[in-house]
C-alpha cells in the first residue's frame, strides 16, 4: 500500500474544522488491522430511534457487497422504537469478493445489530480500500465491544480520520440554518476520497448528519437532487469506484415540525444549506486528488441545455491532455477545443469562446485578437485555475471541479497494493 507522507498543497488552512455534536448521533473508532498498521481503520456511528436515513450509491456494475446491502435496506424501518448504525472500515473494499464478501457483510451487520440492540435492517456498512482481497471481518466484529464502550457525541473528527485511505487530510464541513419559526438546524458531514474519483452518484464515502426533523422520502428527494449538482460534478481521474456511498441522517432532535413536503419554501431553504455543505465537501475531495497541485474550476455557459453543458465540462475535466497541460502550467487552449469536440455535445466552432480566468484566449471560433501568451502563462502558475467556456448556442450551463494530473498520481497508484 502506498504510504502518503505529504499533505496536499491544496488542503485548507487551519486543518480539520471544529464540527458540532449532532444530538442523536455518537461516534467511535478502532484500530483493527484490516489493512493498515498503527492507525484507526474502523468507525461506528450510533443513531437514535426515529431518525431518517437517505442515500445515494455508485452505479458501478461491480459494486461491493456493502453497497448492495445498503441499497436493499435503504428506507426500511423495521422497528420505529429502535435506532440505526453505520459501520465503516478502510483498507479493504470487500468488492469483487463473491459470496465470501456477502457473508462478511452479514456477519458484521449481525454483530453490530446485537451489540447496539438495533434491527439488522437498520445497520448500514461501507468498506473502502483494495479490491479483490477477502475481508478479515473477525477483526471488525472483535472490536465491536470496544467501539460501543467508546461511543461519544464528540468523536466525529476521529471518525473522519478512520475512514481515510490515500487521503492526505481528513475532510469535514458544517453549516447552520433555521426554520421559519427561528429554530436552529445544524448540518455537518465528513467525507473520504482522493483517487478513483469520477462519480456516478456521489463518489467516495460521505456521511452527513443533521438534527432536522424530516421524513425519509423528503430527505431522499433532497439528497438525490443535490447530489447531481455537487458530488456528481467533480472528477479526479475519470474512474468510478465500486464502493461509492453517501448516507444522510436526520435525527429529528431539533424542536420543529417535521418536514414532509419537499416543495415548501422552508424545505427549500434547508435544501440550499445542504447543497452548500455537500458542495464544500465535494471540493475538499478534489483538493485532495492524488498528486494534485492545482484546483481547477470549469464553467460552461451557452450550451444547448444543461446536460450538454455538463458533457463539455466533464470532457475537459477528465481529459489527460487538459489535466497534464494544467500541471505543466501550459495555457494550451487547443486541448480545451479538442475536449469540447469529443464531448458529444452540440457545438458550433464559430460561436465558441474560451477564457482562462479573466483572460480571453479564443473568441467566436478563433484566437482572441488581444490574446497574450505571456499573461495566460502567468495565470497558469497559480494553484487555482478557472476555465470559462461559452458555447454560444443556448442557455445551458454547468460547473465542474477537477484537479491537475501529475507524476504524483502515478507514484501513488503504481504501488497502491504493495
Amino acid at each position: 500500500m502506498a504510504v502518503i507522507t505529504k499533505t496536499s498543497p491544496l488542503a485548507p488552512a487551519g486543518g480539520f474544522p471544529e464540527l458540532p455534536a449532532i444530538e442523536g448521533v455518537r461516534f467511535a473508532t478502532a484500530a483493527t488491522g484490516v489493512k493498515y498498521e498503527d492507525r484507526t481503520d474502523v468507525m461506528l456511528a450510533e443513531i437514535c430511534a426515529g431518525a431518517s436515513v437517505a442515500g445515494v450509491f455508485t452505479q458501478s456494475a461491480t459494486r461491493s457487497a456493502s453497497v448492495l446491502d445498503c441499497q436493499a435496506k435503504l428506507g426500511t424501518v423495521t422497528d420505529p422504537n429502535k435506532g440505526f448504525a453505520i459501520l465503516v472500515n478502510s483498507g479493504n473494499s470487500n468488492a469483487f469478493t463473491g459470496k465470501a464478501g456477502v457473508a462478511s457483510v452479514e456477519t458484521v451487520v449481525a454483530g453490530v445489530s446485537q451489540e447496539l440492540d438495533v434491527p439488522e435492517t437498520h445497520v448500514y456498512t461501507s468498506s473502502t480500500g483494495v479490491i479483490g482481497e477477502p475481508m478479515e471481518h473477525d477483526r471488525i466484529t472483535g472490536a465491536l465491544g470496544d467501539l460501543k464502550r467508546d461511543l461519544s457525541a464528540n468523536g466525529v473528527e476521529a471518525a473522519a480520520r478512520a475512514i481515510m485511505t490515500t487521503d492526505t487530510f481528513a475532510k469535514g464541513y458544517t453549516i447552520t440554518t433555521q426554520t421559519e419559526a427561528g429554530t436552529p438546524i445544524t448540518i455537518m458531514g465528513i467525507a473520504k476520497g482522493s483517487g478513483m474519483i469520477a462519480p456516478d452518484m456521489a463518489t467516495m464515502l460521505v456521511y452527513v448528519f443533521t438534527d432536522a426533523k424530516i421524513s425519509q422520502p423528503v430527505l431522499q428527494d433532497i439528497v438525490s437532487r443535490t447530489n447531481e449538482v455537487t458530488f456528481n460534478c467533480i472528477t479526479v481521474d475519470s474512474d468510478t469506484s465500486t464502493s461509492d456511498t453517501l448516507l444522510a441522517v436526520a435525527t429529528g432532535k431539533a424542536d420543529m415540525a417535521e418536514y414532509t413536503d419537499a416543495t415548501t419554501g422552508e424545505v427549500q431553504n434547508f435544501a440550499a444549506a445542504l447543497h452548500q455543505l455537500m458542495w464544500n465537501l465535494a471540493q475538499l475531495v478534489v483538493r485532495d486528488g492524488e498528486g494534485a497541485t492545482k484546483l481547477v474550476e470549469i464553467v460552461v455557459d451557452g450550451a444547448a441545455d444543461n446536460a450538454d453543458a455538463k458533457k463539455v465540462a466533464m470532457a475537459c475535466a477528465n481529459s489527460p491532455l487538459v489535466k497534464t497541460a494544467i500541471a505543466g502550467e501550459d495555457a494550451n487552449w487547443g486541448r480545451i477545443v479538442m475536449a469540447i469536440g469529443k464531448s458529444g455535445a452540440q457545438a458550433d466552432r464559430d460561436k465558441l469562446s474560451i477564457a482562462f480566468g479573466g483572460i480571453t484566449v479564443a473568441k467566436n471560433g478563433f484566437r482572441a485578437p488581444d490574446y497574450s501568451e505571456e499573461a495566460a502563462s502567468e495565470y497558469m502558475e497559480g494553484s487555482g485555475i478557472s476555465i470559462f467556456i461559452d458555447m454560444g448556442i443556448g442557455e445551458g450551463s454547468a460547473t465542474v471541479f477537477t484537479c491537475d494530473l501529475t507524476h504524483g498520481y502515478i507514484e501513488i497508484n503504481a504501488d497502491y497494493r504493495s
